[in-house]
């Protein structure tokens, strides 16, 4: 049905992004496009859709794909119905109706009659009226421009759909709705994702990198499965290296150890064989060159050895490289740190929350805050924080050290460089070697350290918020997660969950993503509506 054969794309000027892709999606296939940020898996997509040509290859179809974007801003100043290409032959439908028939708005509506009414019963499926359709797209939130286009399957009734982070702004709600349509649609689909609930769904795993695209017949769960068998080969494997080099370093140490004996002896009997010196001398040559031979066997296989052991480090996955090590709260568990009681805000004279919220937080929980957008899950942070005040009721905290991940990744100071940033948060007074081992850890090599922390990506920024709070003096009592997997890559949000699982004291998370919440041991909830 759709099939990319030989493709090599290359943005001017730069590396080639991927060369000799090959790529087929028959009818009724459902597969997932996963990959690392960079690697070109929203560009395949948008080469499947005909927007843009690759360098070289083709692409094959029997269907025109519907394709639903991750970005929405060059839609800005359309109405609904102009993105959803669909306004021309609304506006000819109209003039017809209303006596109007031209041959430009018969060719325009295209025998296309019931277009207006799969208009709106696919706005109102996803929450829209129908005088929406008019609607200037800029006034939408994030998640209503992707129903938007969710709405637009139902309207033009594609055969072949792509979507590129279709769950990224979507409430829970809205997520269960995106998932029933791909459980029982018959259309084709590639999606790319981080949402593992989303990719369990789908029964191919195609992985883009450097190398090419590697297809797993099953859904997310197995294609992570026999990445983690071959991750766990790699860790067997490098143990072997490890234990090989030790071993030829031993056997080299040895070996110089009996040749200096040997040398040291040899040297003696010469010296009471009363030779001359110019034989003592070619003997001494000898002997030297036969110690330095020696020295370039052992350390062309030490050599060998290590250089091996090397490439088998840097194919581990980045979760493995990473070294987390968050110190304990020195809060005790079970310590009250949150009281609120009948607490409620107020915008514009109107509560926020149509029953009053009354929870307790005690140490070393795991809570997820859930409500739909717009439900004040992030106001409600800010008033944990104290940043805010309730309108009404009480609200106490007793954490002393809090640590609030927004999603924009507002800790970064975009002033500072990589190494300023992490200095910033140095309060146990760590050296500057230290500081620089440290980031290295978190993947910070010494061509990151004078980078602007302005031009990071998501994943980048929130390595080094991580890596930020092993540099303090004291553990965190609490740290405070707002969709902290909403602009991450998969292997991004597996670094975090490691780093979070390893976390020992309490974790606030708001987050639409189940997956992530079942992966973090969260057991509790503070429910908003």
């Amino acid at each position: 049905m759709l099939t990319l054969q030989n493709i090599t794309y290359g943005y001017p000027g730069k590396d080639t992004l991927f060369d000799n892709i090959n790529f087929t999606i028959g009818r009724q296939d459902k597969a997932a496009l996963v990959g690392n940020n960079g690697t070109g898996k929203s560009t395949i997509l948008r080469i499947m859709a005909g927007i843009l040509q690759p360098a070289s290859g083709s692409v094959r179809t029997e269907t025109k794909p519907y394709y639903i974007p991750q970005h929405y801003g060059q839609f800005s100043h359309m109405t609904i119905a102009a993105a959803l290409g669909v306004e021309e032959r609304l506006h000819a439908l109209k003039e017809i109706l209303g006596g109007n028939v031209t041959e430009e708005n018969m060719s325009a509506l295209a025998d296309d009659w019931n277009i207006e009414e799969r208009c709106h019963e696919a706005l109102t499926q996803w929450g829209f009226k129908a005088e929406d359709l008019f609607c200037r797209m800029d006034k939408l939130s994030g998640g209503e421009k992707t129903k938007v286009f969710l709405a637009g399957i139902a309207i033009h009734r594609p055969q072949i759909v792509l979507m590129d982070e279709p769950s990224n702004h979507l409430d829970s709600s809205s997520r269960e709705m995106l998932y029933s349509y791909i459980k029982t649609t018959g259309n084709a689909l590639v999606i790319v994702s981080h949402d593992r609930t989303l990719l369990n769904l789908l029964s191919t795993v195609y992985e883009l990198n450097r190398q090419g695209i590697t297809a797993y017949g099953g859904n997310y769960d197995f294609y992570a499965g026999q990445k983690e068998i071959a991750a766990q080969a790699l860790t067997e494997d490098l143990k072997e290296k490890e234990k090989a080099l030790r071993k030829a370093k031993e056997t080299e140490r040895e070996a110089m150890e009996r040749q200096q004996k040997l040398d040291a002896r040899g040297k003696k009997k010469q010296e009471k064989a009363g030779l001359p010196t110019i034989v003592m001398n070619g003997l001494r040559n000898n002997a030297e060159k036969s110690t330095a031979r020696m020295k370039d066997v052992h350390a062309e296989k030490t050599g060998s050895i290590a250089e091996e052991l090397s490439r088998l480090r840097r194919e581990l996955p980045d979760k493995d490289k990473m070294k987390i090590g968050f110190d304990d709260s020195s809060l005790h568990k079970g310590k009250i740190l949150v009281t609120a009681k009948d607490i409620n805000f107020s915008y514009n004279n109107r509560q926020l929350w149509n029953t009053p919220l009354n929870f307790v937080i005690s140490s070393g929980q795991r809570i997820a805050i859930k409500g739909g957008n717009g439900s004040g899950k992030t106001t409600l942070v800010r008033l944990m924080l104290g940043e805010l005040k309730p309108a009404e009721g009480e609200l106490q905290a007793a954490a002393e050290k809090v640590v609030y991940i927004d999603q924009d990744y507002s800790l970064v100071d975009n002033r500072l460089n990589v190494y300023g940033q992490a200095q910033q948060f140095n309060t146990a007074h760590l050296q500057e070697h230290e500081v620089k081992s440290r980031l290295t850890h978190f993947l910070f090599t010494s061509g990151d350290w004078d980078k602007s922390t302005s031009v990071l990506s998501g994943g980048e920024k929130m390595r080094l918020l991580l890596c930020c709070i092993t540099l303090s003096d004291k553990a965190p009592d609490m740290i405070i997660l707002d969709e902290p997997t909403n602009n991450l890559d998969i292997q991004n949000i597996e670094i975090l969950t490691a780093a979070v699982k390893d976390y020992k004291g309490t974790l606030i998370v708001i987050s639409h993503d189940a997956y992530f919440l079942e992966e973090v041991n969260v057991q509790g909830s503070i429910e908003l509506a």
